[in-house]
């Protein structure tokens, strides 16, 4: 059984200071590296948004953390953030990025993208899952930001899809916006997610 590692947006717009900051996410960073060894694969992904996407609250000229429906479903506007090729959508500087591969998501302007596996629609897929299968890895362990956003929806995704699947709270960090966190761990739990 090869199991990889999957290393969930540890960018600077997440991290304090960014754009969209998630409390204690650089404090991840060391621990993150230091289990990376312990895998058959270490997978990263970057959040990867073109200026004025649809996510943005600028773009509709409204409120951060608002809502908006879109074509896929409610949509929560975010301040700008990972926007292609800028400091913040990098990786952050302590991070080991020397992994066997990097996917990027939401860089299609029209629809986000929290997943590793799938956009905001639940069905146009990223490609991961023909990566892992094609190399025969059946057991994630997920860890980095925002675990009750991209972190969540990738584990249930994947979870779905059939992998055996586990986050390590220790080494994520949540944004906890209006009960997001006790609801994503809950959705986790019910997906068949192991949460560490």
């Amino acid at each position: 059984m090869s199991h990889a590692l999957v290393v969930i947006d540890v960018q600077n717009d997440f991290c304090p200071g960014g754009a969209l900051a998630v409390a204690g996410g650089d404090e991840i960073v060391s621990g993150i590296n230091a289990i990376m060894p312990e895998f058959s694969a270490v997978i990263l992904t970057q959040d990867w948004h073109p200026a004025g996407h649809s996510s943005f609250a600028s773009t509709h000229s409204a409120d951060p953390f608002t809502t908006t429906e879109m074509p896929y479903g409610t949509q929560v506007l975010w301040p700008d953030h990972c926007i292609q090729g800028t400091d913040g959508a990098a990786f952050h500087k302590d991070l080991v990025t020397t992994g066997d591969l990097i996917i990027r998501k939401g860089y299609n302007s029209a629809i986000d993208s929290y997943s590793a596996f799938f956009e905001n629609d639940h069905t146009t897929p990223t490609g991961l899952e023909g990566y892992l299968r094609t190399r025969g890895i059946d057991k994630l362990t997920m860890v980095g930001l925002a675990l009750d956003f991209c972190v969540n929806f990738s584990a249930v995704d994947a979870a779905k899809l059939g992998f055996k699947v586990t986050v390590r709270t220790d080494l994520c960090r949540a944004i906890d916006m209006d009960g997001s966190l006790a609801a994503a761990i809950a959705g986790m739990k019910d997906a068949g997610v192991e949460v560490l």
